[in-house]
């Protein structure tokens, strides 16, 4: 399944890669790859006959929550100022830092054969379900490998609600939904049309202007901001206001003037990460 983006409305994707996912697949217990998929060359084998279903489950319970991955060579990372995939292609591996990753749900059942398990992953943003696989097969004494791997969800979008290229062919206006309707996830709030004039202008604002009244440390966006027909003009987030560059920061062009001149308005501001 996969998001895709229409003219402007690219500009939304950054939020939308953020959100939760979810895959399914099956992990190989005893063969290891170069990819860490079935689609490599073996590196390994292992009787992992022994292995029980508990003790997979287990293994698995361990790589859930806030861990640390290991990008693998077929990889977009970038180490050096080349992407890992490319080097990985001229037969070159390089070290890499371990990266943290947010794992909520690791469900291990049975599959189909032997030594074949069905997981169901749900995850944050930048986290490789191949690494799992093969951490999951260290982890057991052995190895394994990822294959089927499906994503399920991204959000609040399903594969339930998805439409294949055919569909879209045939109807291509009925798989497009609105800037708004995609940023469903996050937090929105409605402005008045004098609002909404300085929003579409990409004024920085306070939080009590876009409606969002009093905001503590922890909330930090980003907020979704619709006109009063509910079309989305901006996103807003938290910024460090003494940013260069940033709208808004001291000296950069239609700043507002913070209260006393000082730090402490201009941090009680909100900025526009992206304006339609």
């Amino acid at each position: 399944m996969l998001l895709v983006g229409l003219g402007r409305a690219t500009r939304l994707l950054r939020f939308l890669t953020d959100l939760p996912k979810r895959y399914v697949g099956e992990v190989v217990l005893g063969v290891s790859t170069t990819t860490l998929d079935d689609e490599g060359e073996v590196t390994g084998q292992w009787d992992m006959s022994h292995v029980t279903l508990a003790k997979g489950r287990a293994a698995a319970a361990l790589l859930t929550g806030p861990i640390l991955q290991i990008p693998p060579m077929v990889s977009a990372v970038r180490v050096g100022g080349r992407r890992l995939h490319e080097l990985a292609r001229e037969g070159i591996e390089v070290e890499r830092a371990p990266r943290p990753v947010n794992v909520d749900r690791f469900d291990v059942e049975p599959g189909e054969s032997p030594g074949v398990w069905r997981i169901d992953v749900t995850c944050g943003s930048g986290t490789y379900i191949r690494v799992l696989a093969a951490d999951l097969g260290a982890a057991l004494g052995g190895g394994a490998h990822l294959r089927g791997l499906r994503r399920q969800s991204i959000g609040s979008f399903g594969v339930d609600s998805a439409r294949t290229l055919e569909m879209i062919e045939a109807d291509p206006g009925a798989a497009v939904i609105s800037p708004a309707a995609a940023l469903v996830d996050y937090a929105s709030t409605a402005v008045d049309a004098e609002t909404a004039a300085q929003v579409g202008h990409g004024r920085p604002l306070p939080p009590e202007r876009l409606g969002l009244g009093a905001l503590g440390p922890a909330d930090q966006g980003p907020w979704v901001v619709v006109d009063p027909d509910g079309s989305l003009i901006a996103v807003y987030e938290r910024r460090a206001s003494g940013t260069p560059g940033t709208p808004g920061s001291p000296g950069s062009p239609g700043s507002p003037a913070a209260p006393g001149g000082g730090g402490e308005g201009e941090a009680a501001l909100l900025f526009p990460a992206v304006v339609l």
